[in-house]
């Protein structure tokens, strides 16, 4: 009828508990339900299961439950490790096993690159009963359908990280240092935690002795007042050097030698105890300013046959066993002989350029951070190599400027942030036309995004590799060769 307005009704209400099954999964490993053909995400839930939740969040056209029992699990489900899991923010696969948490991973990339790449993906196996499908149509295999690899996992998915930041804080009179709560900034403090370096535990209890015996004010965001804001820990796995960074609101530091004392009588292979002072009132962890209290200036750790000085600010992959991996996958895709001009776009402190260094005749890193290049030209020089020069400067504009000046790159590794490449720089690269681009990414969505740009723009996709940096946690590397579409 003309003039009638159709409104949907949506059939959830908050604070109402309701049964679902869970069908799908989400982007951050949500269970996906669906009530009347209207969408639940439940956290803690896994696709097979029939739940009990309790609607919390209702929006137009989805709503977000808490999960209250499990009626039937699925075979995926495990125990997770720690103690406050269900509360910090820094894991949401622990209650996967770890099989499953890696097919979760692969069917995120094949996801993305379906539903926004809008590509297609070779089927290598059967994927009947998987529990872990999450519904996607299959599509029919053709010769130029992109292989999407097993993600490649760790032997021992636990303690890997080799670098922590915890926020301090206070609640109740009593010292809070941990990860925040999800969608919060609720400090939920832990005594320990199962993805980091058991030195940084020890730190930790450490700090917050010392925070307690000496009375030392904690940072209050909304107020912008106290002395502690953060703590960083290093933990180098090759050297087995550590660094402890307090983060300071203030210049000062009081009972700072007690601190030095303490760390130093206490914590096997510490190299490093600096004082970072962020006086600004916003979210970025670390300030500009760093003050060495004890110690060196930096740490250094191998990634292969590469060593690397690691100060507070530097840029360090923080799965270093994962890491290697991914670089050698990146090697591999670029396939150099010795004879080729590389272009390494975002290439941070070097780590990957210096990996392509191994077999090319030179390699161009460009990156927009100052310190960045000055730290990559320093781990040049430590590491022999000098096939290799580093640029200062936005990738979108200083490539095209060295391909008007007749730099042109054989090859080109993009390992851009989670934001993925520019379009003028994908533009600029097609234009060049190397034979060979390879793409580090942190993020499927964007990765699909730009491989969708590159396709228009005459490369397709070949293969994809998914590589595990973060277990118990959604995120997802993967390295992806694209090659000329001749």
């Amino acid at each position: 009828m003309v003039g009638e307005s159709m409104s949907k009704v949506i059939p959830v209400e908050k604070n109402k508990e309701y049964i679902l099954d869970i069908n799908g999964m989400g982007y951050e490993g949500e269970g996906v339900g669906k009530i009347e053909d209207f969408t639940v995400f439940v956290p803690g839930a896994l696709i097979g299961e029939k739940v009990r939740v309790i609607i919390v969040k209702v929006n137009k056209n989805f709503a977000f439950g808490k999960l209250t029992d499990v009626i039937k699990k699925s075979e995926y489900r495990t125990e997770p490790i720690c103690n406050i899991y269900k509360r910090c923010g820094g894991c949401q696969l622990q209650h996967f096993s770890y099989e499953a948490q890696l097919k979760f991973k692969k069917q995120r990339v094949e996801d993305c690159i379906k539903r926004i790449g809008k590509l297609k993906i070779k089927e290598l196996e059967s994927r009947n009963n998987d529990d872990l499908k999450n519904n996607i149509t299959n599509t029919n295999s053709y010769e130029n359908d992109i292989i999407i690899h097993n993600t490649i996992g760790m032997d021992n998915p636990y303690r890997y990280r080799n670098k922590v930041q915890l926020p301090v804080g206070e609640k109740d009179g009593e010292v809070k240092i941990g990860f925040y709560a999800q969608r919060s900034h609720e400090i939920i403090h832990m005594d320990e935690c199962g993805i980091q370096d058991e030195a940084a535990d020890k730190v930790v209890k450490l700090i917050k002795g010392w925070i307690e015996k000496y009375n030392i004010k904690t940072y209050n965001e909304e107020e912008h007042n106290g002395i502690i804001r953060h703590i960083m820990i290093r933990k180098a796995f090759k050297t087995d050097e550590i660094m402890v960074v307090v983060v300071t609101k203030t210049k000062e530091l009081p009972h700072k030698d007690e601190l030095i004392d303490l760390i130093c009588r206490n914590i096997n292979g510490i190299k490093s105890i600096i004082q970072n002072v962020n006086d600004k009132k916003t979210n970025v962890i670390l300030g500009e300013y760093c003050k060495t209290l004890w110690g060196s200036d930096t740490i250094s750790d191998y990634i292969g046959e590469f060593k690397f000085n690691i100060s507070p600010l530097s840029f360090f992959q923080v799965n270093p066993i994962q890491t290697e991996i991914l670089y050698n996958k990146a090697l591999e895709y670029a396939n150099l002989t010795g004879n080729e001009t590389v272009f390494d776009a975002y290439c941070g402190t070097g780590t990957i350029s210096l990996f392509l260094s191994q077999k090319s005749k030179r390699v161009y890193g460009v990156e927009i951070v100052p310190e960045a290049i000055e730290n990559a030209r320093v781990n040049a020089t430590e590491n022999n190599v000098d096939n290799v020069e580093f640029i200062v400067g936005q990738s979108e504009k200083v490539i095209p400027e060295l391909i008007t000046k007749g730099v042109k790159a054989d090859v080109v590794v993009v390992d851009p942030p989670r934001k993925g490449c520019e379009k003028i720089l994908l533009e600029s690269i097609a234009k060049m036309q190397p034979q060979r681009i390879v793409y580090v990414s942190c993020d499927p969505g964007t990765l699909s995004r730009d491989l969708a740009i590159l396709d228009e723009l005459g490369y397709k996709t070949s293969e994809i590799q998914p590589v595990d940096m973060f277990p118990q946690t959604a995120h997802i590397e993967n390295v992806a060769l694209i090659v000329r579409n001749d």
